[in-house]
C-alpha cells in the first residue's frame, strides 16, 4: 500500500501542541465522512510555513495516486468566501493535481483561526524534510498571528526558548542568504554568519562558505578573523578593555552572548557599568526582549 504522508517526527512537540494535533488526527471521527472535494475549489491555507516542494518527491507521490489514489484524507474547512481552505495535505493535493485528479478525498471540519493557523504549523513541525528558515517561519507564523512571546512558543512546541531564539535570528538574514538555508548552507552556517560585525560583508562571506565548501569550524575561524580586521586604535581598546576585565565578566559575556544569540559586553567603571547587546535588526531587537520578557 502506497504511503501519501511524509514520516512525522512526533516526539519533539511539547504536551500542548501534541493534544491539539492528536485531537484533529487525519483519519474520520465519530459523526465525520470523507468526502470527495473537488480539487479546484481547494485554496492553500495562508499560514503554511513550508515554502518548497521537493518535485523529484511530488513526482513520485503522483505516480502512486495515479495507480492506487489517495488513502490520507486531506483536512479542509469551509471558506467564508468560496470552496474550501486547506488545512493539512498540501504535498496529496498537489501531487493530486499533477497525477490529473479533479477530486481528493477530504474531512470537512468547523475549525477557527486560531486552529487552523495551530495545525498547519504543527503539522508541518512534524515533518522531517522542513527547512531550519521553514521551521523559523513557522514559530514566527504562532508568534504574529497568535500573540505569543518566544517562551510561550518554546513552551508548546516542547523547546528550549534559546533553541526558537536562535531559529529566528535566521530571519534576519540577508533575502539572497535565506534562500541558501538548507539547500546550500547549513543552521549552524547561517548562525555563524550572523555573528559578522560587518554586515556588508554577510553576503561576501556566505558565497564564499559555499564555493569553497567549508565547515562550520573554519567558518567561525573566518569570522574571528574578519572581526578582529577592525581599525588599529580598535583592536588596541578593545585589548586593553580586556586585560582590564575580571576573568568572570568575561565568563558572564560568553554565557549572555551564547543565550542571547549575539554580541554582548560589559563595560565597567568603577562601581558602575553598563551591558551592552547588539541587535541586527528591529526583529532582532523584538527577538531579544522576548528573551527579556519585555513585550513592546
Amino acid at each position: 500500500m502506497a504511503n501519501n504522508n511524509q514520516p512525522r517526527k512526533r516526539g519533539g512537540l511539547g504536551r500542548g501542541m501534541d493534544a491539539l494535533f492528536s485531537a484533529y488526527e487525519e483519519t474520520p471521527g465519530e459523526n465525520e465522512i470523507v468526502e470527495e472535494i473537488p480539487l479546484d475549489q481547494i485554496r492553500a491555507n495562508p499560514y503554511q510555513p513550508r515554502k518548497t516542494f521537493n518535485q523529484k518527491a511530488l513526482n513520485e507521490l503522483a505516480d502512486s495516486i495515479k495507480q492506487s489514489g489517495v488513502f490520507q484524507p486531506v483536512i479542509l474547512r469551509k471558506s467564508t468566501i468560496k470552496g474550501y481552505e486547506l488545512i493539512a495535505g498540501e504535498r496529496r493535493v498537489r501531487a493530486s493535481r499533477l497525477a490529473g485528479k479533479e477530486t481528493i478525498p477530504g474531512i470537512v471540519r468547523e475549525l477557527d483561526e486560531e486552529q487552523m493557523i495551530e495545525i498547519a504549523v504543527v503539522e508541518n513541525l512534524q515533518r522531517e524534510d522542513l527547512s531550519p528558515l521553514e521551521e523559523a517561519e513557522a514559530y514566527n507564523i504562532l508568534m504574529e498571528n497568535l500573540d505569543l512571546t518566544q517562551a510561550q512558543v518554546a513552551e508548546r512546541i516542547g523547546k528550549s526558548r534559546p533553541y526558537i531564539a536562535n531559529y529566528l535570528r535566521l530571519l534576519s538574514l540577508p533575502d539572497e542568504i535565506k534562500t541558501m538555508v538548507g539547500e546550500q548552507l547549513s543552521m549552524g552556517q547561517a548562525r555563524t554568519i550572523l555573528g559578522l560585525k560587518d554586515k556588508d560583508q554577510l553576503i561576501p562571506v556566505a558565497k564564499r562558505v559555499v564555493s569553497e565548501g567549508m565547515t562550520v569550524r573554519q567558518l567561525e575561524e573566518l569570522v574571528q578573523s574578519l572581526n578582529d580586521e577592525a581599525p588599529k586604535e580598535d583592536k588596541e581598546k578593545d585589548k586593553k578593555e580586556k586585560a582590564k576585565k575580571p576573568p568572570h565578566y568575561l565568563a558572564i559575556e560568553q554565557e549572555m552572548q551564547d543565550y542571547f544569540g549575539t554580541a554582548t559586553t560589559i563595560n565597567q567603571r568603577g562601581e558602575r557599568g553598563k551591558i551592552e547587546i547588539e541587535f541586527l535588526s528591529e526583529s532582532d531587537l523584538i527577538r531579544i526582549l522576548d528573551l527579556l520578557n519585555i513585550h513592546l
